[in-house]
């Protein structure tokens, strides 16, 4: 079976004891911050190896880095083959910074958008920037509401309520 498989069927168990599953993810998401602060030191160095390489390198077991993996995929310049990758298959993890800063912000994973280390890549103005952009990107703007009473928009003069605001 394929390592994401194995990842999903343990990270996404709707049978598994709740508690069990909150740990899990905590126990993951201190690896993962560990993971960023590591890459986030020398930024502009692409890591490649195995996945079991920068497994070892990175201090976290096959399944942890294979959920990293799946998570920083989007954030890449070049994607890994994620669908099918086993634990001797060659990854990298050359990310673009203002890509991976913008998934970070839209997944709310404020213990990884407010890394210490991201204040030597960005000034503070550029990632405000980056996060106002990303919060904008997920808005939804309505136009404005047609009163019963205003002219009706495709033009005939007569009110809304007389003309196309008919039920």
């Amino acid at each position: 079976m394929a390592l994401l498989k194995e990842w999903q069927k343990i990270a996404y168990d709707e049978k598994a004891d709740k508690g069990v599953l909150r740990k899990f993810w905590t126990d993951y998401f201190a690896l993962e911050k560990g993971i960023y602060e590591k890459l986030l030191e020398n930024p502009d160095q692409v890591e490649k190896g195995t996945v079991k390489e920068l497994a070892d390198k990175f201090g976290v077991d096959i399944m942890a880095m294979t959920g990293f993996l799946d998570g920083i995929n989007d954030s890449l310049i070049e994607k890994n083959p994620i669908d099918t990758m086993e634990e001797d298959t060659v990854v990298n993890l050359g990310f673009d910074k203002e890509l991976l800063y913008r998934n970070m912000v839209d997944a709310k994973a404020d213990w990884l958008y407010d890394l210490p280390q991201w204040e030597a890549i960005f000034p503070e103005e550029k990632r405000k920037e980056l996060y106002k952009e990303q919060k904008k990107a997920n808005t939804v703007v309505k136009g404005k509401k047609i009163g019963r009473n205003d002219p009706c928009p495709c033009g005939s003069g007569k009110k809304y309520k007389y003309c196309c605001g008919r039920n």
